[in-house]
């Protein structure tokens, strides 16, 4: 009879189906274009059964009602289609699951037949991050818009034995809206509970939604106290400027000392990018004080590049004591360089900044241009390669030695496979140095030298090596080589007349073992004939695991003051330099090098670290000792270094480390301790620290920072895009 309800099958279906597609083609009209629903794109139904009301032109679905289309998915025990007013009803444990990764749960949902508009009873919302909402009721505008009345919001989990119990934090609120194209989360007369207790009031608050990557606002802040600068508290606000652009700025209020205000700027272009950084104060003394950090690259073509690095400060001593590094030389660097095949070009010029207590500003050099080219040939048909390196200096000061520098080499590289599985590599060098100095101060003479000078420099080498190879297992595998170079150079390379400054702090150990040229710098030739000889094993896991064996020694027919006392190879036959590297696994790194004297064995230099343990307890252990070259600059060092962490639950890790100057009359340097509590939602850390180190208006100091960070809370990521 007309207008009895009845179950058809497939008419039913039919005209379900007919009704969402005229849903689908109004919420086509006007849709936010990250969800779109569009009258070409199939909709999937299925439910236990269906039933249509040809009266009142009702479609209706009940029993596991699913209709999905695209990424958008409706779920619950009763759907019902009102093509008349064109209103979706939907009840009894509803769930609709958006595009951008949230879920909404409902008893009841009152909507228009596009979704943009309607009412929703008892909501709760599970957001992209795995953060939770839920309302007393809510009303949905223009698919957009969802605004909750009554509601709460926490990213924390409930608690697995008692799900009753309050979250670790949560925020509720007399209204919350939701704005889904702005991308925010807004609040009205809110309150922040710490474990149900209500701890803050605000009558406006607003943080992004979980699909803001970053966004403009408030970073967490830190809070502390340091026995030179006083109470410490700093809030930094993050500008999200552009996609490619951001900026932080950073006042720092300190009770001791006067507010401190920091600033980082970043750019990112499509060929390059700019970072700049920097703090100002006026202290206590009422002097202006400060930092400037920059770093910017350019890409000019596909062949050239160009940069600078700049690093300066107010004076020596206000990086160290306002907590922006401890370094004691700053380089700025303006530089060009190029790629192109086998060939290598760079410009440069250098700045420094010497915060020492001993340095001369006046003695501090100027470096402008360093320019380097090196070139590699192609195999010829020897089966060797060419190679050609030149370097043009020049260094300046204001009070002391100034030098210019031209200095050319060639070069020729031959390797080659022997009889019995052994290797060699042959290599003729002819390098010549030219230069014009200033003022150079020489120790056989009273007066210094103003001129020209130079020289040249050949040399050949030998070099040998015959890896032995053994497989134990199908996992292991070791490796015997033993190891020997000869090189030939004249003597008499290093006359007074040129300066030294490139090549001052010299080590011998075992990474400049078999080096055909043991320093650093141009401005020092190491000359005569030598050999180098060394063993060197290891064994190998097909896992990553690793030990290994180094040491050797060096020869030279006669002995002359290139090297000087204590270098360890001042003599004919050098010290004996060794290195350990054993890490079997990634619970035990140990790395130990040592220089022993060739006479007693006694150490001249010790260095060993080693990192051992689970994640639960880790220790780092590392110790130190360099014996002082005698005219050298470096004074010689003893010290270990520790550190403890372990992760003492699944929330909480703890660590402590500390540096301990075993030199005479020096201690304790530093020690610190940290406590840090994390989970899903909220992250604090405690950190506790004693400096012992003193310098002109640096003092031992005593420090406490705590840092509370609500997670989703306006938490920024600044990673530039």
């Amino acid at each position: 009879m007309p207008g009895q309800t009845r179950f058809f099958p497939t008419f039913a279906q039919a005209a379900f189906v007919l009704a969402l597609s005229g849903w689908a083609w109004s919420g086509a009209q006007g849709q936010s274009p990250n969800l779109p629903i569009a009258p070409d794109v199939p909709i999937l139904l299925q439910a236990d059964e269906m039933r249509y009301d040809s009266e009142f032109d009702i479609v209706t679905a009940n029993g596991n009602v699913e209709i999905s289309q695209q990424q958008r998915v409706l779920l619950a025990d009763t759907v019902s289609y009102n093509r008349k007013q064109d209103l979706v009803t939907a009840s009894g444990n509803v769930s609709l699951m958006e595009p951008t990764g949230e879920v909404l749960f409902a008893e009841f949902m009152e909507l228009t037949g596009d979704l943009k508009d309607g009412v929703i009873r008892d909501i709760r919302l599970i957001l992209a991050d795995n953060a939770r909402m839920a309302a007393n009721g809510a009303r949905r505008s223009a698919g957009e818009r969802t605004e909750m009345s009554n509601a709460v919001y926490s990213p924390c989990d409930l608690c697995p034995d008692d799900p009753s119990r309050a979250p670790l934090w949560q925020v509720k609120a007399v209204k919350v809206t939701h704005d889904t194209q702005s991308k925010t989360i807004e609040y009205r007369d809110a309150w922040l509970e710490v474990a149900g207790v209500p701890v803050m009031y605000t009558p406006y608050l607003s943080h992004p939604d979980p699909t803001v990557r970053r966004r403009s606002g408030f970073v967490s802040p830190s809070m502390g106290g340091l026995s030179d600068l006083g109470y410490v508290a700093e809030v930094s606000y993050f500008f999200d400027i552009a996609p490619n652009i951001d900026a932080t700025l950073t006042p720092i209020y300190t009770s001791k000392e006067g507010p401190v205000f920091a600033a980082e700027y970043r750019h990112l272009f499509t060929k390059g990018s700019l970072e700049m950084s920097g703090s100002i104060t006026n202290d206590s003394k009422d002097d202006t004080r400060g930092h400037i950090r920059g770093k910017g690259r350019y890409d000019i073509n596909e062949t050239w590049r160009s940069g600078f690095n700049l690093d300066r400060a107010s004076d020596d001593t206000y990086l160290r004591r306002y907590r922006y590094g401890d370094k004691g030389t700053l380089t700025s660097r303006v530089f060009a360089e190029g790629f192109r095949q086998r060939n290598y070009a760079s410009v440069n010029a250098y700045s420094f900044q010497g915060l020492e207590a001993g340095d001369d500003p006046g003695k501090t050099p100027i470096i402008l241009p360093l320019i380097d080219f090196n070139h590699v040939g192609e195999p010829d048909r020897f089966g060797g390669r060419t190679q050609m390196d030149v370097n043009v200096l020049g260094l300046t000061r204001t009070d002391g030695t100034d030098s210019r520098r031209l200095s050319t080499g060639v070069g020729w590289v031959r390797p080659f496979d022997g009889p019995i599985g052994d290797q060699y590599t042959v290599t003729a060098s002819l390098r010549g140095d030219a230069y014009h100095v200033e003022d150079v101060v020489r120790a056989s003479k009273p007066d210094t030298f103003t001129g020209a000078t130079g020289r040249v420099y050949p040399q050949v080498s030998l070099d040998w090596r015959w890896p032995l190879v053994r497989r134990d297992t199908d996992t292991v595998h070791q490796i015997l080589m033993p190891i020997a170079s000869f090189v030939a150079s004249p003597y008499g390379g290093n006359p007074e007349n040129i300066p030294n400054e490139d090549s001052q702090d010299f080590e011998f150990d075992d990474t400049n073992l078999f080096s055909t040229n043991r320093f650093t710098g141009l401005d020092r030739v190491e000359g005569g004939p030598r050999v180098n000889y060394g063993l060197r094993w290891g064994v190998y896991g097909n896992q990553g695991g690793r030990t290994s064996i180094l040491f050797g020694q060096s020869y030279r027919v006669k002995s002359d003051d290139t090297f000087v006392e204590g270098s360890g190879l001042e003599s004919n036959l050098s010290d004996i330099v060794a290195r350990v590297d054993i890490a079997p696994s990634e619970r035990l790194d140990f790395l130990y090098r040592t220089r022993l004297d060739k006479d007693n064995l006694e150490a001249k230099r010790h260095e060993f670290q080693i990192s051992t343990g689970p994640r639960a307890l880790r220790l780092s252990l590392g110790y130190l000792y360099i014996d002082r070259h005698v005219g050298s600059e470096f004074a010689g060092r003893e010290e270990i270094r520790y550190a403890v962490t372990g992760q003492l639950s699944r929330y909480w890790r703890a660590g402590v480390s500390a540096i301990h100057d075993l030199s005479e009359d020096e201690g304790l340097r530093a020690l610190g301790l940290n406590l840090t509590y994390e989970d899903e939602c909220l992250i604090f850390v405690t950190s506790l620290g004693r400096t012992f180190f003193e310098d002109r208006d640096l003092k031992p100091t005593d420090s406490i920072v705590l840092r509370l960070v609500f997670k989703t809370l306006g938490e920024v990521e600044t990673s530039v895009r």
